[in-house]
């Protein structure tokens, strides 16, 4: 068993994430998004889908990435 770094649990089917050279290990999904995933620059709801990256920062779409001044950012549909 492993203990899951964001709420502690010790739990018999933890997972580990591989990431950037560094080791994770979580109990469940909502706890591994709660650590690892991005937070839009603009509205600061994570990013769990796709995303856009400009500059260096991240934002949940392009709205939120125009809104930061980000040009000739478009989602793909």
């Amino acid at each position: 068993m492993a203990r899951c770094e964001v709420c502690g649990n010790d739990y018999g089917m933890s997972f580990e994430v591989h990431a950037q050279g560094a080791v994770h290990v979580f109990d469940c999904f909502s706890c591994a998004i709660h650590r690892m995933a991005p937070i839009c620059e603009h509205c600061r709801v994570q990013v769990i889908g796709q995303g856009v990256e400009a500059d260096g920062h991240w934002y949940c779409g392009a709205h939120c990435a125009r809104a930061e001044g980000k040009a000739g950012i478009v989602d793909k549909v």
